[in-house]
This record gives C-alpha cells, structure tokens and sequence, in this order.
C-alpha cells in the first residue's frame, strides 16, 4: 500500500469524482450513437463490449473497448498528476467500481476486465503492459475471453512485485478478487467445459 499522506477529505473527494466517470455506461452510450440495440437487452445483459459486438458492430465494439480502459486511466491520471499516488490508487479503485457498480444502472454494470486494465496501465506501464501480454497469451492459447481476464487480473498483483511495485500489490489484488466475483458464472463453466471460445457460433461471454 503507499503512505497515505493526503487528507481523508480530498481522498473521499477523489474516491467519488472517479467513480462518476468509472460509472459512465459506454457501452450503452456508444450503442446509442451507432443506432444498435441497448447492450442489457443482448445476450448475458451486460454492458460491455462483447454485447456490444453481438449487436453486429465491431467498431462500436471496440470503441466501447477503449473508453472502457480510458475511463479508468484518466482518473488515475487525473488524480495522480494533481494529488499524489495515494490518491491516484484510490482513484483506480473507485473508478473500477464505478464500471462495476454504476448507479445510474441500479448498481449493474460491467465485469470490469478493460477497465481494469486501463487502469493498471495508468498506475504503471510496465505492469500494465505485463497485464496485457497475460491477457492476449491466455486467450491465444484458450480461445476463451472470460478465461483470459480472469487469468490476466490474477496474475497483475505477483507481476506488480516482481517488477518492484509492491505498494500496488494490494490495490491490484482487490481489483482482481472483483473480476473474479464478477466472472463466477463463467468459472463455473470454464469448469464445467461449456463456456464458448471465440470464434464458434455461440459468442464468447461477456467480460468486459
């Protein structure tokens, strides 16, 4: 964890203005504007991109990928550039749960894999980028989008310490331990041997 040196009140401050913007449901708004179905009346009913592409555009997509990730990295940015790392950690988190758990949704949102990784990438580059690669090797080898987030998230606490950044270990692992939460039906059909790779017919389940 780092030193918490800023006051609790600019750090509450932060928590809540990077949960508004970790909140901002663009996969519903992107869907909006390319004129597609509302992303909770499509498949699993999440918010993310992949019912965003079952919609039938990869562009939007895409789109809804990167903002997604963006979200989460401008307000740790944001919040490390004016406050400090403590404040740029707890922005990462907030943010997360703001995807997670936004409430103009009723508190129903994404499964947070690219926001988790746009946020990592703003905490530190090398352990997003680690973050990344864990990502796109898991699902080379899998075919399988849930898996691969569920691994990536796993693993970015044990890449944070080898790379030296043992004070994100603990932020990261919390993060991780919601994707996890949020992924528990696909667990269970990854242990099951029924979740879909990509590529099939059946789309891939939603992850993000």
């Amino acid at each position: 964890m780092p030193v918490f040196e800023t006051p609790v009140l600019i750090l509450a401050l932060v928590a809540a203005l990077a949960y508004l913007l970790g909140a901002v449901p663009f996969g519903i708004v992107i869907s909006r504007a390319f004129g597609l179905a509302d992303p909770r009346t499509v498949g699993s009913g999440n918010i993310g991109a992949t019912n965003v592409l079952r919609s039938g555009s990869k562009p939007a997509a895409a789109l809804t990928v990167l903002l997604d990730g963006a979200k989460g990295g401008i307000a740790v940015l944001i919040a490390g550039a004016i406050v400090g790392e403590d404040a740029a950690q707890i922005a990462a988190l907030s943010a997360f749960l703001g995807h997670l758990y936004p409430v103009w949704l009723g508190f129903k949102g994404g499964k947070g894999v690219a926001t988790f990784l746009g946020t990592v990438l703003a905490l530190s580059l090398p352990i997003g980028i680690a973050a990344c690669a864990l990502w796109l090797a898991t699902f080379a080898i899998f075919r399988i989008s849930s898996l691969a987030g569920i691994i990536a998230s796993a693993l970015t606490p044990v890449a944070a310490l080898l790379l030296g950044h043992g004070d994100k270990t603990v932020i990261l692992a919390a993060m991780a331990l919601f994707v996890w939460w949020r992924h528990r039906t696909n667990i269970t059909r990854i242990l099951n041997g029924t979740e879909p790779k990509v590529g099939r017919k059946k789309p891939p389940q939603d992850t993000a």
